[in-house]
């Protein structure tokens, strides 16, 4: 068979273990055709020839843990991201505000909740820059909430409001609330009362993002946090051509209304996977089981060394999970739980085993994401349940989250036990990465610098943070690719390069496996293909 597409001068990187590098590859009918000297053969008259220039050609990149359309939409309100303090928050918040009069809320999304001590912040600051409108701002995990008074008010909450199931409203001494809401219980009622994104708001906002993942390398997504309504706008986005990336969605439900949700889920599954064939498929359910260590609602065996009365928030009863888990696997879903704390782990753990033992041997592939804890005695049971282990590498990092806000809430002995990826992958569990875009950036090629040196951008500490669970890079780039894939039900489709899979690709500016580890956070992403066809 002729070629139509062949990749030359540079390095075929197969993402194969032990598979020695190739000089060339040639695609056909939007899959490998052929590696090294037969594709070389493979050249035609029609052939389309492509110079790597020195560089390498990779599986692409998937992304097992991200929130296209909520980051898209967060791209659209007040630009608090970089903000570098609560002063700056404000300008931009004053800014955005007075260059939409005619907004009803103020909102902004993915500010750092180590700027104000102890992540407390005041209603009275925005106040003093918007007091007639409603403010709603997110921090970058999205479990708080820094909102103003019009909004608290808005909302109902005062110093009598009791303390929500799940959730914390912050207070002042007088028990009025501070303006800083954690956790769904408490943030819940405030997003009931946000105008909703039109059609077009989100299919513009997926577009626009599917063109920054594409200049990532990234062809394949794993939304973790899909609702209902957002259904028809990513049949909108692949009905228009503007989707660069599959994608997976997994239905959020949640303790107190699972039960009336499973029609729902089963009915959204059909519509998603029957509207855009090849493009979208919904075959998962998401669980919250904590919250976040920097909030102080991840849940933990043992309490926080700064709150010795508390062990965070389990967002579900063991008992709860389980049969919520139980119901939606014997429909066919994927389970993907959130869990941060080592006991939000252990629930999570649990409830897989129970599904397990009532529902029967099946191929799940149940994803537990972010683990930032794991007790010693929970580490073995990812492989031995089969577990996929989806971690965020941009997290094992001593960034001022991990030094001003995580370590003095779990202490030294808890501390040196985050991200244990290395410990993962040498028990035998699954692992797949992932962003949690917006919470961390979404280029991979960051991820895989960290994962591999454990370093800040800035190369701090020189050894490395937890040094013994660094990864190599080429296991870093496999979690991106050929772990996502398996997470995906997919490792037969791409994240490998040999012939007969997609032609899902990445060229790089130059080859990983040569380059420094800290230098693969800068390295150039020179083009992305889907099946053959490129994306940017």
């Amino acid at each position: 068979m002729q070629a139509e597409q062949l990749f030359v001068g540079g390095t075929v990187r197969t993402g194969l273990p032990g598979a020695q590098a190739s000089g060339a590859l040639a695609v056909a009918g939007g899959r490998v055709l052929a590696l090294g000297q037969d594709a070389l053969d493979s050249r035609g008259p029609g052939t389309d020839v492509l110079d790597l220039a020195g560089g390498a050609l990779l599986p692409s990149f998937g992304d097992g843990h991200v929130h296209p359309l909520i980051g898209g939409l967060g791209l659209r309100g007040a630009p608090v991201r970089q903000a570098r303090s609560v002063e700056e928050i404000l300008a931009a918040v004053a800014g955005w505000a007075a260059a939409h009069p005619g907004a009803s809320w103020v909102t902004g999304d993915a500010f750092d909740p180590t700027l104000a001590p102890g992540g407390r912040f005041d209603a009275r600051w925005l106040d003093s820059v918007v007091a007639g409108r409603p403010v709603v701002l997110r921090t970058m995990d999205h479990h708080t909430m820094w909102v103003n008074s019009e909004a608290l008010r808005r909302a109902r909450f005062d110093a009598s409001t009791p303390e929500p199931d799940a959730g914390e409203i912050l207070r002042r001494a007088d028990g009025s609330p501070l303006g800083t809401l954690r956790e769904w219980g408490a943030i819940g009622p405030v997003l009931d009362l946000l105008p909703v994104p039109g059609l077009n708001e989100q299919t513009a906002a997926l577009a626009e993002v599917s063109a920054l993942f594409a200049a990532a390398g990234i062809t394949w997504v794993q939304d973790a946090w899909a609702e209902h309504g957002q259904v028809d706008a990513w049949l909108a986005a692949a009905a228009a051509g503007s989707l660069r990336f599959r994608a997976n969605l997994a239905f959020r439900v949640e303790p107190t209304s699972w039960k009336d949700q499973l029609d729902e889920l089963a009915a959204d599954r059909d519509r998603v996977s029957g509207g855009a064939p090849g493009w979208l498929t919904a075959r998962t359910v998401k669980f919250f089981a904590d919250g976040v260590v920097e909030a102080g609602t991840a849940a933990l065996l043992q309490p926080y060394d700064d709150c010795p009365h508390s062990h965070g928030i389990a967002n579900w009863s063991p008992a709860e999970l389980a049969d919520a888990m139980t119901a939606t696997d014997a429909l066919g879903f994927q389970a993907h739980v959130h869990a941060i704390g080592d006991a939000g782990v252990r629930l999570a753990l649990d409830a897989i085993a129970e599904t397990a033992r009532r529902n029967g041997p099946a191929d799940r592939r149940p994803t537990v994401a972010h683990v930032q804890l794991i007790d010693p005695a929970d580490l073995p049971r990812f492989a031995a349940l089969g577990v996929i282990a989806n971690l965020e590498p941009l997290w094992a990092q001593p960034d001022p989250l991990m030094t001003e806000l995580t370590l003095p809430r779990v202490g030294a002995a808890r501390g040196s036990r985050q991200y244990q990826i290395r410990s993962l992958l040498h028990s035998g569990a699954r692992v797949s990465f992932g962003s949690d875009w917006p919470v961390t950036a979404y280029q991979p090629l960051p991820g895989v610098a960290t994962a591999a040196t454990r370093q800040t951008p800035g190369g701090h500490p020189d050894s490395g943070w937890l040094p013994a669970e660094r990864v190599t890079a080429a296991d870093a780039l496999a979690a991106y690719s050929s772990g996502v894939a398996y997470q995906a039900f997919e490792e037969h489709e791409w994240g490998l390069l040999r012939p007969g899979m997609r032609a899902d690709l990445v060229q790089l500016a130059a080859d990983p496996a040569v380059i420094p580890a800290r230098e693969l956070r800068d390295l150039p992403v020179l083009g992305t293909w889907l099946a053959g066809t490129r994306t940017c």
